[in-house]
């Protein structure tokens, strides 16, 4: 069975978990004071916080939802990794030295360096905390989806599992054990997806035996139940009736395999095969239940390798012009968003100086740059393993590794989910500090003394923790990559405009960063919540119901930001200077 349990996996596993846990307990006691909890009082190697950088980075989303995109349609999915990449230009020529130089622990510490304003510190607070629950919703949504294969547990189980031990992680050692669990796990999934890419080359392309049947077709229920032509997965003498799913039916020449492909090579045989594809047909009953049904879809290499296949980006080829503009927005949002992230933002408050901070951010893109190359290959290889599970895109590369063995099945499981761990637990850090340090003591409404600011912010971090739970179960149906575009979208809208202008224009005031970041926060949510993706994907209505003419907002709402901030600048600054 795809989901069958392994006694390996599940030994790996815990040998992973173990370690994490180790690691924070032996680290906690170097983060006692606020500078350590929330800083590691700025005592990180630079080399260090880049590769901390890359596992910070290289989430959820990049591992299990960019494989998984690519392995359902293609090259599209390829199009998150160049977004997310490009947005490290600015963190590199814009943020990186700044945020070092204006604050000490939270993104609103920068923001606020030049003006003292409770009010600053409060909307910023917000906004990071908004930032981050939306960031954490894949994250915790990617954690039940490796649970559930390694130990057999439901989704929200797995959602438990992984928050208990995030929390954990937070709450035991701070900064300290955030970072070098993010070092480890970025490590560990650059190696690894070199090991697996390899072996995707060593392999080469073949035509699949047994999987010649393209009749099958696979139907996911509303209650959870999966259909292989009409009998339930997981019953039957073979492995639930289900031939191969993904595989090639044709390569170049009618030949049977390939053998060893070379990088470049691989490319321009999968341009000229033809391989087996699933297209998905989700029905709605009378009663307001959903029915999906996967049906085998031919479909030529060439088409495979092209942009424009995925409904996200079709804009790429459609004549319509809000389709142009969600496409250019997406971009455009991925873009803008790295540099707004709260809690990539204050891993620059972890190393002694700018220079250090500029150095870990080059180091952080090659990591990055590296990994999402490999991507590509990882999910294309996928495609064409056989060993596709259509109900669920996010286990496209966990899987692939079960088709060479069950041992880099167990690895690549374990990788992912210490990947969940390093990014969960710098989202819950930097909300923790949002609640502590910005909206509370330096919004005027109490006194901390250090002792106090840190378990105040231990506290936020379980609180952060359980909400992140609850919304990992609610969201468990969607493609973990679509869910990080919203969050790059609120960050950019919200944070960005203010952070920039305060760096590069004089005029900037206080009530006009306060303004922007409201403006950007608040106009980027609704627009989500209103889109059509939204009412189809969450709300189960008609996409054609929305309010609002595109799903990705950036385009309209990053330079809405920045006239904002610009407008009330204007207004307030004679105010500010009298």
């Amino acid at each position: 069975m795809i989901h069958e349990p392994s006694t390996l996996a599940i030994a790996v596993f815990l040998v992973f978990v173990a370690a994490t846990l180790g690691l924070s307990t032996y680290l906690g006691k170097k983060a006692k004071s606020s500078a350590g909890y929330f800083a590691a009082h700025g005592q990180i190697p630079w080399f260090v916080n880049g590769v901390a950088f890359a596992g910070d980075y290289l989430s959820a989303a990049s591992f299990l939802g960019i494989c998984g995109m690519i392995a359902f349609y293609g090259y599209d999915g390829f199009l998150y990794s160049i977004g997310y990449l490009a947005g490290w230009v600015v963190a590199l020529f814009v943020v990186a030295e700044p945020m070092k130089r204006l604050g000490k622990f939270t993104f609103a510490d920068a923001l606020n360096a030049r003006f003292n304003s409770p009010g600053i510190k409060l909307a910023a607070g917000v906004s990071t905390l908004a930032v981050s629950v939306f960031y954490l919703i894949p994250q915790m949504v990617g954690a039940g989806v490796l649970v559930q294969p390694l130990l057999g547990l439901p989704h929200w189980a797995g959602v438990v599992l992984v928050g208990a031990v995030v929390i954990f992680i937070v709450v035991t050692a701070g900064m300290v054990s955030t970072t070098w669990v993010q070092f480890i796990k970025g490590s560990l999934l650059v190696v690894f997806s070199t090991v697996l890419t390899a072996l995707i080359l060593a392999r080469g392309f073949y035509v699949m035996p047994g999987a010649a049947d393209e009749t099958q077709t696979v139907v996911k229920q509303a209650d959870g139940q999966v259909l292989v032509n009409g009998q339930p997965r997981g019953t039957g003498p073979s492995e639930s009736q289900l031939n191969p799913v993904g595989h090639i039916s044709r390569l170049p020449g009618d030949v049977e395999k390939t053998g060893p492909l070379g990088p470049l090579e691989f490319f321009r045989v999968l341009q000229q095969s033809e391989v087996v594809l699933y297209s998905s047909e989700t029905t709605r009953s009378a009663d307001g239940t959903t029915t999906t049904t996967y049906s085998p879809k031919p479909t030529p290499g060439s088409r495979i390798l092209r942009p424009g296949e995925h409904p996200t980006f079709k804009g790429i080829r459609s004549d319509k012009l809000f389709d142009k503009l969600n496409f250019i927005s997406l971009m455009f949002a991925l873009f803008c968003g790295t540099a707004s992230l709260p809690h990539i933002l204050i891993r620059y408050y972890t190393v002694k100086n700018e220079a250090a901070a500029r150095k870990s951010t080059i180091v952080g893109i090659a990591c990055i740059g590296f990994f999402y190359v490999l991507t590509l290959y990882m999910g294309l290889g996928a495609m064409t393993s056989g060993a596709l599970d259509v109900t669920d895109s996010n286990m496209a590369a966990p899987l692939l590794a079960r088709s060479f063995s069950e041992l880099l099945f167990a690895v690549i499981s374990a990788i992912a989910f210490t990947t969940v761990l390093g990014t969960v637990s710098g989202l819950i850090l930097a909300s923790a500090g949002a609640v502590t340090h910005d909206l509370l003591e330096s919004s005027g409404a109490v006194h901390l003394s250090d002792h106090e600011r840190v378990r105040l912010a231990k506290i936020a971090s379980v609180g952060v923790g359980t909400v992140a739970i609850v919304l990992g179960i609610l969201f468990k149906e969607l493609n973990v990559s679509y869910l990080v575009g919203w969050a790059f979208s609120v960050a950019a809208s919200a944070n960005l405009p203010a952070l920039v202008m305060l760096l590069f224009w004089t005029g900037t005031t206080r009530q006009g960063i306060i303004a922007a970041v409201i403006v950007g926060m608040a106009s980027s949510l609704a627009w989500i919540l209103l889109s059509g993706e939204t009412f189809e994907k969450v709300y189960g209505l008609s996409a054609s119901d929305a309010l609002v003419p595109f799903s990705q907002p950036g385009i309209v709402t990053i330079p809405l930001g920045f006239a904002t901030l610009i407008a009330v600048s204007l207004a307030t600054r004679e105010r500010a200077q009298s």
